[in-house]
């Protein structure tokens, strides 16, 4: 089947009830969306599918057929940073990091439907990406930080 992963037309071969994780991880060798419960309650696995935030390990390939399906790795625009991304730098949001990129994409999708969020507003749309570490005060301010540089036209460049 074909999918459309970062702007990009890509074809897979595997079964159409395989997880959508394990297509980008196993089969594309995507590496950045991360395997965490596979229950879909822990949010390591985020990713966007047509613009929602949705849990890789639960979505099967087929249901991602016909969608754009944006991934950690296709987050930037080439050395063009997204706002959260340089707001994770800028905050030093990551303490291990296993959990970030479900994180940051759990926040974008966030940032793309409410520019300014409060913090019960970031709160509850990150209530469902779990942080080993525990750094949720440094996630709010992360969000807080790349609703501002959105705002401001954008992040910096360079990676």
């Amino acid at each position: 089947m074909k999918l459309t992963i970062n702007g990009k037309s890509v074809e897979v071969q595997s079964a159409a009830d395989t997880p959508l994780l394990w297509v980008l991880r196993d089969e594309l060798g995507m590496t950045g969306t991360k395997f965490g419960c596979g229950m879909g309650l822990c949010g390591a696995c985020t990713v966007h599918l047509g613009g929602e935030a949705v849990r890789s390990c639960q979505t099967p390939v087929g249901e991602a057929a016909g969608k754009a399906i944006t991934t950690i790795e296709g987050l930037a625009k080439g050395a063009q940073l997204h706002p959260v991304q340089q707001a994770w730098i800028d905050q030093d949001v990551v303490q291990c990091g296993y959990c970030q990129s479900g994180q940051v994409m759990a926040a974008a999708a966030l940032l793309a439907k409410n520019a300014k969020p409060d913090d019960a507003q970031i709160d509850e749309a990150m209530a469902g990406n779990i942080c080993r570490c525990g750094t949720y005060e440094r996630i709010r301010a992360g969000v807080h930080h790349a609703a501002e540089l959105a705002a401001a036209g954008g992040a910096k460049g360079g990676k």
